[in-house]
């Protein structure tokens, strides 16, 4: 990227992949503003950006609230004037438990955070990019190998994840009249707090329990910037990054 004047915006900016790739994009001059429930993570990354590059905004937001979302999507405007690209990265698990005693309460709270986040986000970008001039922008979901193939025991983050691509499909077909391009990038296996768990172990689908091979989040937080790097007459429309040795090919 040689602009030193787009604007992105991150959610789940505070660790993991979000942090990864916003400091990707600070690196190359993007202003980001940095997304997510926990004002001291955000802060951590702005603080980890340092000098030079773009400029990092924290700013406090729970995706599955609409006020907080509205106000994110507010602030970045008030401050840098438009948005160009949206990562769509904030998203949670749920306990692994047997299908039936799989909680409402843990249902709905994945959902809320992994897909009407999403929306709400979405919602908000389309409405600031349609309206901005130059029209459009870019929007990338972090979609997960688990949109294609499930996990024993993840009925609440598969259905999620699944859903991501409908919402990822119908973004590209609704926004082509509007110079919006939305991307799906599927993640397998990036090393984050989420995925820890994976050195113990996790289950498989034939029943046992192994442990599974990781990769850095800085390889994900490449794509990113690559996919945000293109001009919007040209899309990444899915892309699947992923440890090479995870069970995923050939899984079940």
């Amino acid at each position: 990227m040689t602009s030193t004047h787009r604007v992105a915006i991150v959610t789940g900016a505070g660790s993991g992949i979000g942090r990864a790739a916003s400091l990707a994009l600070l690196k190359e001059g993007v202003h980001v503003v940095l997304a997510g429930r926990r004002e001291d993570k955000l802060r951590e990354t702005a603080e980890q950006a340092g000098a030079g590059g773009g400029t990092a905004l924290p700013c406090p937001a729970d995706v599955s609230c609409e006020a907080d979302v509205r106000r994110l999507f507010k602030q970045t405007i008030d401050r840098f004037g438009r948005v160009d690209v949206l990562f769509n990265n904030a998203g949670i698990g749920a306990p692994a438990v047997p299908l039936e005693d799989h909680s409402l309460d843990d249902w709905k709270q994945v959902v809320d955070v992994n897909l009407t986040g999403l929306f709400l986000c979405t919602r908000e970008a389309f409405r600031a990019m349609k309206n901005q001039s130059p029209q459009g922008g870019r929007i990338i979901n972090n979609g997960s190998i688990s949109a294609h193939v499930p996990r024993p025991n993840s009925i609440a983050y598969t259905a999620t994840k699944h859903a991501v691509t409908g919402l990822t499909r119908s973004t590209s077909l609704d926004g082509r009249q509007y110079n919006i391009a939305c991307s799906q990038i599927d993640i397998g296996n990036a090393a984050t707090e989420m995925t820890a768990r994976m050195q113990q172990g996790v289950p498989q689908a034939d029943g046992s329990r192994k442990v599974e091979p990781t990769m850095d989040t800085r390889h994900v937080a490449r794509a990113v910037l690559y996919i945000a790097s293109l001009p919007l007459e040209a899309n990444v429309q899915f892309m699947t990054v992923m440890a090479t040795n995870m069970p995923y090919i050939g899984r079940g």
